[in-house]
This record gives C-alpha cells, structure tokens and sequence, in this order.
C-alpha cells in the first residue's frame, strides 16, 4: 500500500477529521484514533469512519493522559486534529509544541474557517451548510426560482474538508522528503469547498455560467438543460439522464421511440 509505514495520530471529531484519518488508512497508513476519556470512561463516540483504525482513550486534561498522548505524537508522521482554533494551545499542545518535540511531524488542523484571521469568526460555531455557503458555492446549488438546498455535508465535511485535508497531508510527506522537516497543514472547510468550485467561479468570471438570483438554475449542469436532468417515474422512484454529447442525446431518443423530425421535436438546446 502506498502509505504503508506512515504513522497516524487522530483526535477523535466529527465527519472531516475523522474521513481524512479515513482516506489515509484505506491506502496503508497506521492511524491510530484518540478517543476521550473523562474520570476513567470512555465518552461515547459515534464514528462510523473507524475502518482500519485502532484507538485508545485518553484524558488530555489529565498529566498522565498528555504524557501518552506525547509519547504517541512522538513516534508519529501526522497528527490531525478536529478542535476550533485555540483548542490545542490551551490543553499545551500546539504546534509549537508538538513540533519541537517531534520536528518531522505533519500537524493537519481541520477547522471551519481556518486559522489566523478575525478571532471571532475562525473560532465561530458552524457546520457544513455555514461553511459552502460563504464560499459561495451553495447559491448554486438549487432550481430556478427555488431556495438553494444543501448536498446533505458532502461539499463541505467531506469534500472540502476531509479530502482536501488529506492531500495536504501528503503535500506535507512529500516536502518533507526534501526538507527532513514536519509543518502545519490548515485545512478550513470554507476555503476547500471554494477551492472545489474553481471551474464554476472560472466560469462566472467570464460569463459562461449564470448565478444571479434570476438565473441559477438555467445553465447545463445546474438542471437548465431538460438532457441534464432527474425525472419522477411511474412507480414513485426517480431516474437521472445525462444526455449532454449529441451522439448519446440522440440514443435517449431513440431509446424513448422519439425521432427529432419525425415527432417535430425542438432543438437540443432549446430550453
């Protein structure tokens, strides 16, 4: 495996963090879960993102849990930790701690807003939809004349969050090998989830992609084009049709009993 001999450190969160912990473990890496631990038990966690991992509990609010906590962080490659901004420095495990113990640790910080600006915005309260929504990116994400609606956590947890965190990580492993030195990878969900959105921001800029309050939801991908589209069917479930190249329109109609002169149907592109 390809992160075969790669030595994890993961603080137990919610949904990004733990996926990063996810996408490294699927690919060999040795991650092992710190779970926390209150006056000697375990507080409950709900990770459904656990495969491949395994976990000990600590209390880091306790010398003895810190002591271990060190020990781990230590001998580790990555640490990927799922606190708001400050959260580490006051439990004394910042970054400029944990890296003078352990020079070549990648220190992955998976926040909302990342870290380093206004106080009270990076350490705000927020969740997904929050975070896709500045980025602009859940505007788009809706029916003509419809409210946006968003795409359950995926574009903001999981893939402006976790997955992007990830590839920063190995951005990091991959440095190191020519530095022989750790660094801190600031993974914020509100920066990825706009950094996914590139090529529809790309888009915007030059005119090729309506999204005004008017318009959202007249483009080809944004459910514009009747060929790019989900429809109900006869039984209640639905179907997707993704018809967009000439050749494979002209196979939707033909798998319908449909002939563009014959049925004197409009143009494809007619919307």
């Amino acid at each position: 495996m390809a992160l075969a001999g790669i030595n994890v450190v993961e603080i137990a969160g919610l949904a990004p963090a733990p996926f990063a912990g996810l996408c490294l473990s699927d690919f060999g890496a040795s991650v092992i879960r710190v779970d926390r631990s209150s006056k000697g038990k375990t507080v409950n966690n709900l990770d459904t993102l656990s495969r491949g991992k395994r976990s000990i509990a600590l209390d880091l609010k306790s010398k003895e849990g810190l002591e271990v906590f060190k020990k781990l962080v230590e001998k580790a490659d990555v640490l990927i930790e799922p606190f708001r901004p400050g959260v580490m420095e006051k439990l004394g495990l910042g970054p400029d701690v944990l890296l003078k113990l352990n020079p070549g640790l990648v220190y992955a910080r998976m926040t909302g807003f990342g870290q380093g600006g206004d106080p009270k915005v990076e350490r705000a309260a927020g969740h997904d939809t929050n975070y896709i929504a500045l980025s602009g990116i859940l505007s788009t994400l809706r029916s003509q004349g419809q409210k946006p609606q968003p795409p359950v956590n995926l574009l903001g947890d999981f893939g402006g969050g976790g997955l992007i965190c990830a590839f920063g990580i190995l951005l990091a492993l991959i440095e190191r090998q020519k530095s022989g030195r750790g660094q801190v990878v600031d993974a914020a969900m509100v920066d990825g989830a706009a950094y996914l959105a590139s090529t529809m921001v790309k888009a915007w800029s030059v005119g090729a992609w309506k999204n005004d309050i008017e318009t959202t939801g007249t483009n080809l991908l944004d459910g514009g084009a009747h060929f790019y589209q989900t429809y109900t069917c006869k039984d209640g479930k639905f179907m997707s049709i993704g018809a967009i190249e000439p050749q494979f329109y002209a196979e939707l109609l033909k798998g319908m009993g449909l002939d563009e002169q014959r049925d004197n149907l409009p143009s494809r592109m007619d919307s």
